[in-house]
């Protein structure tokens, strides 16, 4: 079953909307044919090393932060009295993240594609670091490569990170958050959290909207978000299964959409509901909770009993 997972919530409805083109001379709004994907993958990363290697951002005011410092990441070029300043290629981390067309929606192919996502800590918070599968209390701003921003969300808000931007989500594991001991409610009812996280996230398309420019993000675009980690409740379950989300990306690919054990059966019914484990309530659809069919200890441990000893646990056992 092809699964789009871009960023529910994560671009208002009122963002660039109208009948503008984009750079790609693409109408937004519009449908776009999906270009092969290996080949957009390979022009995005021609695109970021480019960009990566003639911009640098603000580290010297992370480093030693002046009085009225609001720390927030800025992006300037390497040029002129910047010549001589630290290029972000030099100070970026990066990671590859296995995409297929059918992840994306745009195909049927298995094949994974390499796509390199590139992130950077400008402070590190003092809290933990979210799964794929927390929820998070961050703020953010989103960014094309040139600096024109399409989204912005200035005060701290709420995000189910399995249903973001896969390089959104992913890069936002590598974030620590803050504590709850320093978060500080202002008078205007704005919050803050003193020892958040603050970091940036920089990915091809392929990991962000692709072709999809029904949101009003130009198709094929590299993007750049900058991000505040303020909290996160760790070992989110969203279905209150027993098992965190986390937990339920079976095949480990760091997609949680791809792990539906009783994918077969939902697809016979009437209704065709296709439910990911991670939202499914009885994860092998035999008619018993999961949650009644796994073992959680004291001390907050799962167990996870197989009856039938054939090497799969009773709650993706439909014959157990």
């Amino acid at each position: 079953m092809t699964w789009k997972t871009f960023g529910l919530g994560l671009v208002a409805a009122a963002l660039l909307t109208g009948c503008k083109k984009d750079e790609n001379n693409v109408l937004q709004g519009e449908v776009v044919p999906p270009r092969d994907l290996s080949e957009v993958a390979a022009e995005d990363e021609a695109t970021l090393q480019e960009f990566l290697q003639t911009h640098f951002y603000n580290y010297e005011e992370f480093q030693t932060p002046p009085a009225d410092f609001d720390y927030k990441i800025r992006i300037d070029t390497l040029a002129g009295d910047n010549a001589g300043k630290t290029p972000l290629i030099d100070q970026v981390q990066s990671r590859s993240i296995q995409v297929t067309e059918q992840q994306i929606g745009v195909g049927d192919s298995e094949t994974p594609i390499s796509h390199t996502l590139y992130y950077l800590t400008a402070r590190a918070g003092q809290g933990v670091s979210p799964t794929i599968g927390d929820s998070v209390l961050v703020r953010y701003e989103g960014t094309y490569l040139d600096g024109r921003g399409f989204d912005s969300k200035p005060n701290f808000l709420w995000q189910e990170l399995p249903y973001f931007l896969r390089g959104y989500q992913q890069g936002m594991t590598e974030l620590r958050s803050g504590t709850l001991e320093q978060l500080v409610v202002n008078p205007d009812g704005t919050s803050n959290i003193e020892n958040r996280g603050i970091g940036m996230v920089i990915l091809p398309s392929g990991l962000g909207y692709f072709n999809d420019s029904g949101t009003g993000i130009a198709a094929y675009s590299p993007l750049i978000f900058k991000i505040e980690l303020g909290l996160v409740v760790e070992n989110t379950d969203a279905d209150g299964d027993g098992i965190p989300t986390w937990m339920e990306d079976l095949n480990g690919n760091g997609y949680l959409f791809d792990d539906n054990t009783d994918e077969d059966e939902e697809l016979k019914a009437f209704t065709a509901i296709l439910r990911s484990n991670f939202v499914d309530a009885d994860d092998d659809g035999d008619g018993t909770p999961t949650r009644d069919e796994i073992v959680i200890d004291a001390q907050g441990n799962i167990s996870f009993p197989d009856t039938d000893g054939d090497g799969t646990p009773d709650y993706l056992d439909k014959d157990s």
